[in-house]
């Protein structure tokens, strides 16, 4: 993986976002304490089940996860 997550997950960043990987994507841009050079899903899982609350379900980030794994191949 080249790539960090945040980095990846940028991309969806969007002024009126249309779905909920686009709001996470602004939601994280904003937390400055976002693990931003992570790669490692185990260590994002942790900090946003603790950090996440602009996360409705933990499945959008499962879901961002999962193309980022695509993308990342």
């Amino acid at each position: 993986m080249n790539k960090s997550f945040y980095h990846f997950l940028m991309k969806y960043r969007h002024p009126s976002p249309k779905d909920t990987i686009s709001q996470f994507a602004n939601d994280a841009y904003l937390d400055h304490d976002f693990p931003k050079q992570s790669k490692d899903y185990y260590e994002l899982t942790a900090y946003l089940e603790l950090n996440g609350h602009y996360l409705e379900s933990m499945s959008i980030f499962d879901e961002a996860w999962q193309l980022y794994m695509i993308a990342e191949k």
